[in-house]
């Protein structure tokens, strides 16, 4: 798997040239029209983690890997990536054309209730693609031409306006999905669930065979969090429907997949990465989950 891509070198790649003060613009904001960013020819995007949010609007018929998953959208998508999961991008048409913005947490402080990694399209495991209609297409692009447009003035209060921008950009995603989920957590499993899943999620992505995978049990976690590890698990399983284990093991298999799919890593590697002692313990908990071994995975 490549290793995370920083801004500086997103901008070294696309455009030959760092912004001034890059470093210390701690709140970092950019928008920019496709079109405006391909590279020799090409506006693939290759396969990594990023240590920045990015907000798109991609038209045309697009190939996007995200986490384990890859997904084939035509039309207008608006997607949301964030700097927890690794994601690629590949154009399927010659019609490919769109927006997008990229940005650091900072910036996005305080725009909105809540966390901006508590956003369900944020999260790891939620669902980062919308497709648009013709006319959402359009609402959607006027709010990044405004984008284009304010990054350029001289405006004191620009920022302040491009982040009204953004969160309007969010909002609208918000409203295709049912708003009495978001942000709450109605009682104290509900919380504990959340605390665990976001405890979950800090471990991935694996970016390297010497990384490795520590939380492995559901009493590792109640251990972390302080709490009984039965009223972990029941506080889970009566939130969720699963088990602690149940979501581990699937997190696992998920980040197992991921690794065998985008890295030469030998089985050897990734097994002592995710935290087994040994190939063969790896081999049988991948078998077990997906009725196929690691290596019959890989050639799939």
């Amino acid at each position: 798997m490549n290793k995370t891509e920083t801004l500086r070198e997103f901008y070294e790649h696309k455009f030959q040239a760092v912004p001034d003060k890059l470093q210390q613009d701690i709140g970092h904001f950019n928008v920019f029209r496709l079109e405006d960013c391909i590279v020799d020819g090409a506006s693939t995007v290759k396969y990594s983690r990023r240590d920045f949010y990015k907000v798109s609007l991609l038209r045309g018929t697009n190939l996007y890997h995200y986490a384990d998953k890859t997904i084939e959208v035509k039309g207008s998508t608006l997607i949301f990536f964030n700097p927890l999961v690794p994601y690629g991008w590949e154009p399927r048409s010659t019609d490919n054309s769109g927006y997008f913005c990229i940005f650091r947490e900072s910036f996005f402080t305080g725009a909105t209730r809540g966390n901006i990694h508590d956003l369900p399209m944020m999260m790891p495991g939620g669902i980062p693609s919308y497709i648009l209609t013709k006319a959402q297409d359009k609402e959607v692009s006027e709010i990044f031409k405004k984008m284009l447009t304010e990054i350029n003035t001289d405006y004191v209060y620009k920022y302040d306006l491009l982040r009204s921008y953004l969160t309007e950009i969010i909002h609208y995603a918000l409203k295709m999905q049912p708003s009495e989920t978001l942000y709450q957590h109605a009682d104290a499993k509900s919380r504990i669930t959340a605390v665990f899943t976001d405890l979950l999620e800090r471990q991935f992505p694996i970016e390297s065979p010497a990384q490795r995978f520590a939380l492995r049990s559901a009493n590792d976690f109640a251990k972390q969090l302080s709490v009984h590890v039965n009223h972990l698990n029941r506080a889970i399983r009566e939130t969720t429907g699963k088990t602690t284990t149940a979501h581990i093991a699937e997190r696992l298999t998920a980040e197992a997949k991921a690794l065998l799919k985008h890295t030469s890593w030998n089985v050897a590697e990734i097994s002592y990465a995710l935290g087994f002692e040994e190939p063969a313990h790896f081999s049988n908990f991948f078998k077990k989950q997906t009725s196929i071994t690691p290596g019959a995975f890989r050639v799939v």
